[in-house]
């Protein structure tokens, strides 16, 4: 799903940020210059844990690796990775915890992240009416000028249903604009002063790709769906250089925290893209970032003009394509009528021969091209447009495009995808966030090629995980959980939501580890733990493959090493 790019907020002097434990750790202050990110030092460091495992098919599961230059140096067991190591080699022992590969989040969203950091979360809200207590208490950071901003509410959670409506926010805000993105970032819920601002009238028209919901007499109800949001988002303040750089700094320490070690940013506008590149060259990223640019917008036009970049700990060499709305919202494009709205069949947000001339120019410059794809109608469409520019460019195969969120999908275009060597970009909690109402939307019959991940597998497709943060929370544990059970944290409902779509646990760790390292291309750097290849590794308090599942959850990322440097620990050495 898309996330739009909706205000900003000040980040205040310190940020909270809620670890996986449920505690608090205090974060310190940042600001648009943050302190280089420690380069790997020439001392080898051992680690030693419980359980090691390296996904590499000679040596899957050892005790020790060592690490020199930001790369492993050797693996086995203690001995034989000390004696490699040398005499001076500094030791860290993790105890009972279990070391994989770094995590790889292939689908978020940095800036939506950093945002949702400091305005008013709405995620997980029961009611309405909590929904607008919330509001009613919002910190000082959601005000972006005189607008005040909040993402995360899902009408589907509460007990009507229903969208809410500008009357909900006229009632506590008469004067203040007000604009709330909803959990998939395809909706947007305003109040009557944020209409007046942007001139939303009864005679306002849709726009092409969009839905102005409406009442009685065709008055708008309030809620602007898809490429109807950016009539209001034309009239947002800006946030400033400081607040933007805060914002994406409070969202890289979020991922270090929660044990990710890159992330594939799904549609990066240039604003930030150029932070992230000069913090890149300056060496102040801590994680990983594959970005793909922003095609949706007018900054589509620089991108192409200045190609692909390749830094250390930035890369940008894909590009972003959203075709549809999304299902929560009823914006992804089917081929048939929502099962639960006769008469209505979703959003296109681009025409087809839009969307088949972007895919071109940017093939033609040598990106690859990654498409938001929700509704059946839309991953049809992708199929189509990729497989004539694909195989016009010479890069059916070679070039890795992926289909991203996949999510409805016919039997045949399954096929069709993994046949073709495009790439399934899959969330596994938008499966069991989607659960309780994804069947009513699409019927019994769809919804059999609706997150279907073991069908993708068998097509041959490769597997890239990833959360859509802050669509879904950016616990990439949340998603190994997910991945294994097809359930809520509660274990229902029993054996899994068609739980023959269940990954194993080696299915879901290699997901968000080679899986998304072939997405982006790394496969040879990483993904992995061997001599040679980068030094990205995470350890956690629970074995992800093994271990019980119900454990996942809750359990502790304890270190989080990125090239070699400790970007997070969760323990005093």
């Amino acid at each position: 799903m898309t996330l739009r790019r909706l205000g900003g907020g000040l980040l205040g002097a310190v940020l909270l940020l809620t670890s996986l434990s449920g505690c608090t750790r205090r974060v310190p202050p940042v600001d648009d210059n943050p302190a280089p990110a420690p380069e790997p030092t020439a001392t080898t460091t051992v680690y030693v844990a419980q359980r090691i495992r390296t996904l590499d098919p000679a040596k899957p599961q050892v005790e020790a690796l060592a690490v020199k230059d930001g790369k492993v140096l050797a693996t086995g067991t203690k001995d034989e990775v000390l004696a490699a190591a040398g005499k001076d080699a500094r030791v860290v022992d993790l105890g009972g915890a279990t070391v994989v590969p770094g995590l790889t989040d292939a689908h978020g969203h940095l800036a939506g992240l950093g945002r949702g950091l400091v305005t008013v979360d709405l995620q997980g809200v029961d009611t309405k009416e909590e929904a607008l207590e919330r509001l009613a208490s919002a910190p000082s950071s959601a005000f972006q000028g005189e607008w005040l901003l909040g993402r995360g509410w899902d009408q589907n959670d509460w007990p009507e249903k229903t969208f809410p409506s500008r009357a909900d926010l006229d009632k506590r805000f008469p004067l203040r604009p007000v604009a709330l993105s909803r959990v998939d970032g395809h909706a947007l819920w305003v109040n009557g002063e944020a209409l007046r601002r942007a001139g939303i009238t009864r005679d306002t028209k849709d726009p092409a790709g969009g839905r102005i919901l409406r009442g009685e007499g065709g008055e708008p109800t309030g809620i602007l769906v898809d490429n109807a949001m950016e009539l209001v988002e034309s009239v947002l303040p800006p946030a400033t250089d400081a607040q933007h750089a805060a914002q994406l700094t409070a969202a890289l320490q979020r991922g270090a925290q929660v044990g990710l070690t890159g992330v594939h940013d799904a549609g990066m506008d240039l604003r930030t893209f150029r932070l992230l590149q000069r913090w890149d060259k300056e060496g102040k990223l801590p994680l990983r970032v594959y970005a793909m640019a922003d095609g949706q917008t007018g900054d589509r036009e620089t991108y192409l003009k200045d190609g692909p970049y390749e830094g250390r700990m930035l890369t940008m060499r894909a590009v972003k394509l959203t075709l549809d709305g999304a299902l929560g919202s009823r914006g992804a494009a089917m081929h048939q009528d929502y099962s639960d709205e006769p008469g209505h069949r979703g959003l296109l947000l681009l025409s087809p021969e839009e969307y088949e001339a972007r895919v071109r120019a940017f093939m033609a410059r040598g990106f690859q091209v990654c498409t938001h794809a929700i509704g059946d109608r839309a991953n049809t469409v992708v199929l189509d447009v990729l497989s004539r520019a694909a195989e016009a460019t010479g890069t059916l195969q070679s070039g890795r495009h992926r289909v991203e969120h996949a999510q409805v999908m016919r039997p045949e275009d399954i096929e069709r995808l993994g046949r073709s060597g495009f790439i399934a970009s899959v969330q596994p909690t938008h499966a069991t966030s989607d659960m309780p109402w994804a069947e009513a939307r699409v019927g019994a019959e769809r919804i059999r090629g609706a997150y279907a991940w073991q069908r993708l597998k068998a097509s041959g497709a490769v597997l890239a995980l990833g959360s859509d943060f802050p669509v879904e929370r950016p616990n990439v544990l949340a998603g190994l959980y997910a991945a294994r059970t097809r359930q809520d944290v509660r274990g229902l409902p029993e054996g899994g939501w068609y739980g023959e779509q269940r990954l194993s646990g080696q299915e879901a760790l290699e997901g968000f580890t080679v899986g998304a390292a072939h997405a982006s291309f790394a496969e040879a750097r990483r993904g992995r733990l061997q001599p040679g290849m980068d030094a990205d590794f995470v350890a956690l308090s629970v074995d992800p493959v093994d271990g019980p599942v119900t454990a996942l959850p809750g359990a502790e990322v304890r270190l989080t090493v990125v090239a070699g440097v400790e970007v997070y620990r969760a323990f005093q050495r």
